[in-house]
């Protein structure tokens, strides 16, 4: 069973979540409150409509006049123009009210998302944070535009029409009323299978989603190892499931609208019966019978969809609940430091910092060292030694455990993060560009930075010519995830993305281990200009970067077991000189 699944179970209606959905009203609230006195107004003139009719019936039409049935004809008219106009109002004002909130909501779930701990990515799948922010927030739509507002509007037209029907002939309203009972029964049973099926269609949409999300980003995977066929089998399984859950909900409500019509029928066929034998015996007068036809289809009218809407309104709540753990997390990295960061010279200095993605698993064990301003520190070791770890907290991605991590004498924590942030810069090996243009990739479409700014640092790393010769230069269309570029090309352009913000401290995550031979002369010339003057902090397996290092270190499952620059690491014949050794056998082809 699905965590949602079980949530839904452990809450069927929570009032505290309602109204914390309703306290994204506030900024509207003059929008609800009209709602809500057009809900008061418009059941109050319910009955008005089928009152008239009795009224020109046993009064005008009975006696003849036709002055006062032409006058009450206006009347008539007015009164329903008026409904309408009300009604058009309030249907407005509801989704307006619902519609806003979701942005508003929206806006909300989006800024935390953005401002999450890395560590929350790790563990939360994309899919899912994609149905949160969508399809849950636009289920909460339905709370406003068809759940609590229209359910208060359609329970006072009832009672509404009930007291009316009551004080007009309360012995023809009961025996109208009779089949209310089964009504209720058909209506309870209907709510139940409805929201179960509610249930299932919700979950069946996340996993569909994430699904789907996925296996998009990982096409190349699938092709590659012609997973075709199976995968086809999985998607054709999860959507079998949306199908079957969606079928449970058309099956209730095919069966659920033919019995409500079957008891309005019955309950029209009781006023025709006793309101006929109460003419024949006792006089009562037609305008009662007609009016009361009227006031049972207006009555019925609300009580068909009263069960679908607090089935609308239950599941709005659910999708409240989901999207609310999103935003109650604390995996959000606090930005608690003041320090301002206007200039950054660069001296880094870890003190014995110690690091775990998971607790009881370390990944850092006393991590110590220093690296002046202007100096070029490499970092060699195995995979899974903890070299990618080093920079995922010194630009404090995520939080040590203990020990310090100093820049420019200043404990990390003290910074403002975003303020230290712009003077880091950091290329991967895995390159991410978004949709849209070089430029807008070079510059994160940053509307201060100047074109000629762009062309600058690409004419500095060399790769001006590479752009302009795709079609449109510097405005070319990388699209999703630049899979128009070749990886080189796409290292290329993450180089100028990070000189552009001319970085006081340079992170290369093993940033040429995927660049071919003639993208690497461009990229090494670019380092060897970009370096310069810069704290600079390489993870590299191609010697040709590590040689120039002012200090390296190796690293082997967490600490650091080697360290000098290239000759005297070499002259202790240790780690490094034993992958030295293994790279120059292979000249260079293998990993190092």
């Amino acid at each position: 069973m699905s965590q949602d699944n079980k949530n839904i179970k452990k809450k069927k209606f929570d009032l505290r979540l309602l109204g914390r959905l309703f306290s994204f009203t506030r900024p509207h609230r003059g929008t609800l409150y009209r709602a809500m006195a057009l809900a008061i107004v418009l059941a109050l003139l319910s009955p008005v409509r089928p009152y008239l009719i009795q009224l020109a019936v046993d009064k005008y039409i009975a006696h003849n006049l036709m002055n006062g049935l032409i006058w009450l004809c206006v009347v008539y008219a007015a009164i329903l123009l008026l409904e309408s106009g009300l009604r058009f109002w309030f249907a407005y004002s509801a989704n307006w009210l619902g519609q806003t909130v979701v942005n508003d909501l929206r806006n909300t779930v989006f800024k935390k998302i953005l401002f999450q701990n890395i560590s929350f990515y790790d563990n939360t799948p994309i899919g899912t944070l994609t149905t949160r922010t969508i399809n849950d927030i636009e289920s909460i739509n339905d709370v406003f535009s068809e759940g609590i507002i229209s359910i208060v509007a359609d329970i006072l037209t009832i009672v509404s029409i009930i007291i009316v029907m009551l004080w007009t002939d309360w012995r023809l309203t009961l025996v109208c009323l009779a089949p209310f009972p089964l009504l209720i029964l058909a209506t309870w049973w209907f709510k139940e299978a409805v929201n179960k099926s509610f249930q299932r269609v919700r979950n069946a949409i996340a996993a569909l989603n994430a699904f789907v999300q996925e296996h998009l980003t990982g096409m190349y995977i699938v092709q590659a190892f012609a997973a075709e066929a199976r995968e086809m089998g999985k998607f054709k399984d999860i959507n079998k499931e949306h199908r079957d859950a969606n079928i449970k909900g058309i099956f209730a409500y095919s069966v659920f609208f033919p019995i409500v019509e079957i008891i309005l029928a019955s309950s029209l066929g009781l006023l025709v019966w006793y309101g006929a034998s109460r003419m024949l015996h006792i006089g009562a007068s037609p305008g009662v019978i007609i009016s009361f036809v009227m006031y049972l289809n207006l009555l019925f009218r609300p009580l068909r969809m009263m069960a679908d809407k607090f089935n609308v309104l239950q599941m709005g709540i659910i999708s409240g609940e989901r999207v609310f753990t999103v935003l109650d997390s604390e995996e959000n990295l606090a930005n608690n430091g003041t320090f301002p960061a206007p200039t950054v010279k660069g001296d880094v200095a870890f003190r014995n910092v110690h690091f775990s993605y998971k607790p009881g698993v370390p990944v850092l064990r006393g991590i110590s060292f220093s690296l002046p301003a202007g100096k070029t520190m490499a970092i060699v070791g195995h995979t899974g030694a903890g070299k990618t770890s080093i920079i995922s907290i010194l630009n404090r991605l995520y939080e040590t455990e203990s020990g310090q991590i100093l820049i420019d004498g200043h404990d990390l924590k003290e910074y403002d993060i975003y303020s230290l942030r712009s003077h880091i810069g950091i290329v991967l090996q895995d390159v991410f560009l978004f949709s849209g243009t070089i430029a807008d990739n070079i510059t994160l479409r940053n509307p201060d930075i100047p074109l000629h700014r762009v062309e600058e640092v690409a004419k500095m790393l060399g790769i001006h010519d590479f752009i302009m010769q795709l079609p449109g230069g510097y405005h070319f269309d990388v699209m999703e995830r630049g899979n128009t570029l070749s990886q080189g090309q796409r290292q290329l352009l993450s180089f100028a993305r990070a000189l552009l913000y001319n970085p006081s401290i340079l992170i290369l995550d093993e940033a040429t281990s995927s660049v071919d031979s003639e993208s690497e002369q461009l990229i090494q010339h670019a380092i060897d200009t970009l370096i310069k003057g810069r704290t600079s902090i390489v993870i590299a397996h191609r010697l040709s970067t590590i040689r120039k290092a002012d200090e390296i270190i190796v690293m082997d499952h967490g600490t650091i077991t080697e360290r000098g620059n290239h000759s005297s690491l070499i002259a202790d014949k240790g780690a490094y000189y034993e992958l030295y050794t293994a790279v120059e056998q292979m000249k260079e082809k293998e990993v190092l």
